[in-house]
C-alpha cells in the first residue's frame, strides 16, 4: 500500500471525532488499513496485516479487546462518510440486508447517501426479528439520524423497495418535507380524486404502456402512481412525491445500495464471512469496514 495514502487515511482519522483516545484512534487507522488491504474481516485474517512488528496472537487479541471495550460515535462516523461525497443534495437508499451464521440470523437495515456516481454508507442498525421486515418506526428512528446529521434542505430524495410502505412511514417521509419514490407491492388499492378505489390489476389490465396517474392516495398519503409492465408478466408499481414522470427514472437510483451491499459483502470485504455473533460488535465492524469503504 502506497506511503501517502497509508499517511492519509492516518491524518482524517486522527482529526475524527470517532473515538477521543490517540491509541485508539491510531488502531482504527491501523484496522481500516489492514481492511482494504486484505479484503477479508475474520480477525484472524486481519491480525497478519495490522502491525508486522508484533505477533500474531498479539494482534488479534488487540482487535478483540477493541470490538469488547471501545464504543465508537456513530454520529461523528457518519459525518465523516458523508464528508467523502461532494457537496450538493443527496439521494436517500433505504434497504435491508442479511445472512445466517449457524443459527445466528444477521438483519441489517441501511441507509446509503449518493451524490452522482458516489456513495457511501450513512447509518445502519441491527435488527433483533428473526430476519423479519423493518418496522415502520425502525425506519423513523434511521432516517431521523440523517436528517440531524444533514437537515431536509441536503435530503434530495428517499427511494425505496417494496417493503418500505406504510401510512406512518410515508407520512412521517411527508410531514419533513422530503421527497420519496417507493416500489408498492401488487396487493395495495389506490383511490383517485374522484372516490374511485382500484387495484393494481384493475389499473394495469392487459395494458403494454406506462401509465402515471398524479393525486392518487395510497396507504392514506396523497402522491403519484407510475406502472409498467416488465417483462415476464411482472409489474413495476411506483408511488411518490416526485414527478410523476421521473419516478421511473429515480426509482432507478435503489441499485445504489445494491451496488454497496455487493461491496461490502461478497464483492468487496467479505463481510458475510465474520463469525461475530453480537449486534454491538457487528455494528461496530460495519463502521469500520465502511470507512474502508469510503476510503477506496
Amino acid at each position: 500500500m502506497k506511503h501517502y495514502f497509508t499517511s492519509e487515511v492516518k491524518q482524517v482519522l486522527d482529526k475524527a471525532g470517532i473515538v477521543e483516545n490517540l491509541a485508539r484512534k491510531k488502531f482504527i487507522a491501523s484496522f481500516v488499513l489492514a481492511l482494504i488491504g486484505s479484503r477479508q474481516v475474520q480477525f484472524c485474517e486481519l491480525a497478519h496485516w495490522l502491525n508486522d512488528q508484533a505477533q500474531r496472537d498479539s494482534n488479534e487479541n488487540r482487535i478483540q479487546d477493541f470490538f469488547r471495550q471501545v464504543d465508537l460515535n456513530y454520529d461523528a462516523l457518519a459525518a465523516l462518510l458523508v464528508s467523502f461525497l461532494p457537496a450538493g443534495k443527496l439521494s436517500l437508499c433505504i434497504d435491508r440486508t442479511e445472512w445466517d451464521f449457524g443459527c445466528y440470523q444477521v438483519n441489517i437495515l441501511m441507509v446509503v447517501a449518493r451524490n452522482g456516481p458516489y456513495q457511501v454508507p450513512l447509518y445502519w442498525s441491527l435488527l433483533d426479528n428473526k430476519s423479519g421486515n423493518s418496522s415502520s418506526q425502525d425506519r423513523i428512528d434511521l432516517l431521523g439520524k440523517c436528517l440531524s446529521l444533514l437537515g431536509a434542505q441536503r435530503i434530495g430524495m428517499v427511494v425505496g423497495d417494496r417493503e418500505f410502505v406504510g401510512h406512518r412511514w410515508l407520512k412521517y417521509l411527508k410531514e419533513q418535507g422530503i421527497l420519496f419514490c417507493i416500489r408498492i407491492p401488487k396487493p395495495h388499492l389506490i383511490t383517485r380524486l374522484d372516490g374511485r378505489q382500484q387495484s393494481l390489476a384493475q389499473l394495469a389490465g392487459q395494458r403494454r404502456t406506462v401509465l402515471q396517474l398524479p393525486d392518487c392516495l395510497l396507504d392514506g398519503v396523497w402522491g403519484n402512481v407510475r406502472i409498467k409492465p416488465l417483462e415476464q408478466g411482472d409489474i413495476l408499481f411506483l408511488f411518490g412525491t416526485v414527478n410523476t414522470k421521473l419516478l421511473g427514472q429515480l426509482y432507478r437510483k435503489r441499485w445504489t445500495i445494491e451496488a454497496c451491499f455487493q461491496q461490502l459483502k461478497q464483492r468487496g470485504f467479505d463481510l458475510e464471512s465474520t463469525h461475530l455473533k453480537s449486534a454491538a460488535k457487528l455494528k461496530k465492524l460495519l463502521g469500520l469496514v465502511s470507512l474502508a469503504y469510503g476510503f477506496v
